[in-house]
């Protein structure tokens, strides 16, 4: 049964049987489909440094961040 949060239940299913977090999912069946396309203007994770992937993770609130390296904190974005 369709829930009305979710606007399309099929990508929501999908996000969530490949592992995404409910909110995560939610947020993406959501967005508008024009927002799918890539804007490219943000570099990689691997390309800044540890402090501003810190500083990041500090904004969105990944926890467990201080004691992170920095490929766990990339890991930790890429999953937020």
């Amino acid at each position: 049964m369709p829930r009305p949060q979710i606007k399309d239940e099929s990508t929501y299913q999908a996000l969530r049987r490949e592992g995404a977090g409910k909110e995560k999912a939610a947020r993406i069946a959501n967005s508008p489909k024009s927002s799918s396309r890539k804007g490219g203007r943000s570099g990689s994770y691997e390309d800044r440094s540890k402090h501003d992937l810190y500083e990041q993770a500090k904004k969105v609130g990944v926890e467990g961040r201080s004691s992170m390296s920095k490929d766990e904190l990339i890991k930790a974005l890429r999953n937020r």
